[in-house]
């Protein structure tokens, strides 16, 4: 009896788990181990974000006058929006580290431009067509005009490793009989098209959008020799991923009609723009700097123990560095101070950066000394800082009482965070630890999430 009864419990587990397995791989993706899943769209909605590995180069993102640009920004910025979930970004040069990437469940989609070939279809499925767009050879106008293959016999060419131009040379090759050597390289195009520029290479090959934008501002570039036709280019999903693939499907078909070719004329048919945000050394793509405060937010940086590009994410979120900026409900200046603030901490003129950075750095110290009891861990604290710096601290002790008296832990900041979303809900603000009432906690969390979203932009594209 004893034997039967545990085979039964025994077969019985098997079929639940099985079937519970079974059901979160369908819904959710492949699981890997017992925390870790590769994830169709249901577990990315449930997980809150979407990784997508881009390109740092001139047309898809970087940082300009502390802002952040770019062609494949833009188009996820407004994917994640579609979706209802965070954006985060992940920057990767190699193309077939990106596949890998995707691959190993580091990021959901690639978003770049790529063409199918038989290697990349067997890895990942792609999406519908985001557009069409040429290869051209790119050189120096001072070489002789290319009028024919012939006339690069014996020359060399280097292509970005990973690319599909290479195999596109290696058919010129076959079709013409044209003898040249193709050389692969780990440098981006952009790079590439810099070392021609210098002299370090004869030739590379390039998107012509790429190569375009690059001609605004190389005067000495010939980009007139095509290597291949219009072909269609589209974003890659893992093949386990057939939500997210549907849902980008549709949201592609959505946007082809207008927001898709107006992203492309700002990026690649505006010679002037693409001229200054690839010059500028307020771009990452040309220098360090985010703003004309930089030494500024840097001095104050220091005095907190930040790093300097959390401070500028502060600044661009309150003021994008605008010193006349005013708030509809009076705060003004660099880091968008209330009277009562500029008063306390010593702001006569909130409009002069330096007593506006200043008085915010003094509030700052204030908040942190706040909460440094409470939240010890510095990259946790932080959170506390920014929310309270947004709300008020009060309101964000309320959602910390809420959060002991609930049995969270008081010193994570998820926890802490969804009593702060709650404090709309007459259930908490109503309750007999809250001190400060009713407050749209919402906001607060969101903006958090905002300035370390582009903190982790700032990080990744400028300098410490």
């Amino acid at each position: 009896m004893k034997k039967a009864v545990v085979l039964f419990i025994s077969v019985m587990s098997l079929l639940i788990f099985g079937v519970q397995c079974t059901f979160l791989e369908k819904n959710f993706g492949r699981m890997l181990d017992k925390d870790e899943y590769i994830l169709d769209l249901p577990g990315i909605k449930a997980r809150g974000f979407i990784r997508a590995a881009v390109d740092n180069n001139s047309t898809g993102y970087y940082i300009y006058r502390g802002r952040r640009m770019g062609y494949e920004y833009e188009l996820l910025r407004d994917l994640s929006k579609r979706l209802q979930v965070q954006l985060r970004l992940v920057l990767v040069s190699d193309i077939d580290k990106a596949f890998e990437y995707l691959e190993e469940g580091q990021v959901d989609l690639i978003a770049m431009n790529l063409e199918k070939n038989a290697e990349r279809t067997e890895r990942a499925e792609f999406t519908i067509p985001l557009g069409k767009m040429s290869t051209v050879l790119v050189g120096k106008k001072s070489s002789n005009k290319i009028n024919s293959w012939e006339d690069i016999a014996g020359d060399t060419i280097v292509v970005r490793q990973g690319s599909i131009y290479k195999s596109q040379l290696c058919a010129v090759k076959d079709s013409t009989q044209v003898q040249f050597t193709v050389l692969e390289s780990t440098e981006h195009e952009e790079a590439l098209i810099d070392q021609v520029v210098k002299g370090e290479i004869k030739w590379t090959v390039a998107d012509q959008n790429i190569a375009q934008a690059n001609a605004t501002y190389y005067e000495g570039l010939d980009i007139s020799w095509k290597v291949d036709q219009e072909g269609e280019v589209s974003w890659v999903v893992r093949k386990n991923s057939p939500q997210l693939l549907t849902s980008l499907d549709e949201w592609v078909e959505d946007k082809q009609a207008r927001f898709i070719p107006d992203l492309y004329a700002k990026y690649f048919l505006n010679s002037k723009n693409s001229y200054f945000r690839s010059t500028s050394p307020f771009s990452s793509l040309a220098g360090n700097r985010i703003s004309e405060f930089d030494e500024l937010i840097k001095n104050g940086a220091e005095q907190l123990g930040w790093d300097w590009r959390l401070l500028a994410s502060l600044v661009y979120k309150e003021s994008r560095f605008d010193t006349t900026a005013t708030s509809y409900a009076g705060a003004t200046g660099l880091l968008q101070l209330m009277p009562v603030t500029l008063e306390r901490f010593g702001v006569d003129n909130p409009h002069d950066p330096i007593e506006s950075l200043t008085g915010g750095v003094r509030y700052l110290r204030y908040l942190d000394k706040f909460w440094m009891e409470r939240v010890p861990e510095t990259n946790e604290r932080i959170k506390f800082i920014l929310a309270s710096y947004n709300i008020g601290h009060g309101h964000v002790e309320d959602a910390w009482r809420l959060t002991m008296k609930y049995g969270g832990n008081t010193q994570s900041w998820e926890d802490v965070s969804e009593f702060l979303d709650l404090k709309s809900d007459p259930k908490y603000y109503k309750d007999p630890v809250v001190k400060s009432g009713f407050a749209k906690g919402h906001l607060a969390v969101n903006y958090v999430k905002d300035i370390m979203s582009i903190f982790d932009s700032y990080k990744a594209l400028v300098q410490p």
